[in-house]
């Protein structure tokens, strides 16, 4: 079992993997990439394999991005955990997520703003865009099996615009990489507010970029490492 961890993990009994999940989450640990105890609760309370079509689940704990159409990934379980330590996520916290995807990243910052073990009145919510229809379909499904769709809201639309009608967030994360920061994601991220996003160019290699916004709309920005993600696409991103 790990440290600091609860048994949260017990609920989800899907019965698929949940061992090579706990083993995979350990391993993330014992590598210092995941150490916040409610980060790794998290983790633990939402084994990817829930959001993977039947022919990819097996791949479900291996700590790779998987391929789920239209060009998109879902991230690797080490990615989500990097980016979900780096938002510093709280409950009550209201978060825009662009690039849906499975639905399975929105899952796991769920669990962390709008937790089922506090009150309805306390829970945040997390509002995810997804541009392509199909995917955005499959994680409206996703999110509504595994338990969250009161909790998650899943809008067809160009992500790289933000979403203007619920803004502003406290968090914003961005699961593609952009060319530049997005000024409209800039613009709806309130005062001491969190965004983290990959930024560079269609190639192997971006950087992970953690922005802080001060209460005079100053931006800090701090470089956390080099990723690879697939290109964001929309008007301010890659077309």
């Amino acid at each position: 079992m790990l440290k600091g961890a609860s048994v949260q993990y017990l609920f989800w009994c899907s019965g698929l993997g949940k061992a090579e999940w706990e083993k995979l989450i350990d391993g993330l640990v014992k590598q210092g990439i995941l150490y916040s105890p409610k980060v790794v609760n998290a983790m633990l309370s939402v084994p990817r394999v829930k959001f993977l079509p039947e022919d990819i689940q097996s791949y479900g704990a291996v700590d790779t991005p998987l391929q789920i159409g239209f060009g998109q990934t879902v991230s690797a379980p080490h990615m989500v955990s990097i980016m979900n330590e780096a938002l510093q996520l709280e409950v009550g916290q209201k978060v825009l997520e662009v690039g849906a995807g499975s639905g399975w990243h929105a899952a796991t910052i769920t669990e962390l703003v709008a937790p089922k073990d506090v009150p309805r009145s306390e829970w945040g919510h997390v509002y995810t865009v997804e541009i392509v229809q199909v995917l955005a379909e499959t994680a409206r499904k996703n999110i509504m099996n595994a338990g969250y769709g009161d909790r998650i809201t899943i809008i067809n639309a160009d992500g790289s615009k933000g979403y203007p009608e619920k803004a502003p967030y406290d968090r914003i994360v961005v699961t593609a990489a952009a060319p530049e920061v997005p000024q409209p994601l800039l613009d709806q991220l309130k005062a001491n507010g969190v965004m983290v996003i990959p930024v560079g160019e269609i190639s192997l290699f971006q950087t992970l970029m953690r922005l802080t916004k001060d209460e005079a709309g100053k931006i800090r920005q701090e470089n956390r490492g080099e990723v690879a993600f697939v290109p964001l696409t929309g008007k301010y991103g890659f077309g």
